[in-house]
């Protein structure tokens, strides 16, 4: 399976990171864990699906900047507010 993310060219950093992440083995095939929050962060589980959708790229590009890949959770941490995630993901589905 290949999936193509033109707007992040270091995709295939991004998922190697959140799939070594201790807590990857409990989210399901075809997902992804992130955690979300400026301060406090909470853990979702999205379908790798959303990395083709452009909206999202643009929350990786963000976390890209704020953390680059060395995430302090161990995963993929987005660096934005959890409505303004919510929001996005709904619109997604």
């Amino acid at each position: 399976m290949c999936i193509r993310l033109p707007g992040v060219p270091q995709a295939k950093q991004v998922i190697r990171s959140v799939l070594s992440a201790p807590m990857a083995r409990d989210v399901p095939k075809g997902h992804l864990a992130v955690y979300v929050g400026e301060t406090k962060k909470k853990r979702y589980v999205v379908p790798i699906s959303y990395l083709k959708h452009p909206s999202f790229q643009s929350l990786l590009r963000w976390a890209e900047e704020e953390f680059g890949y060395d995430h302090p959770m161990g995963g993929l941490t987005i660096p934005c507010k959890e409505e303004t995630f919510i929001d996005i993901t709904c619109r997604l589905n």
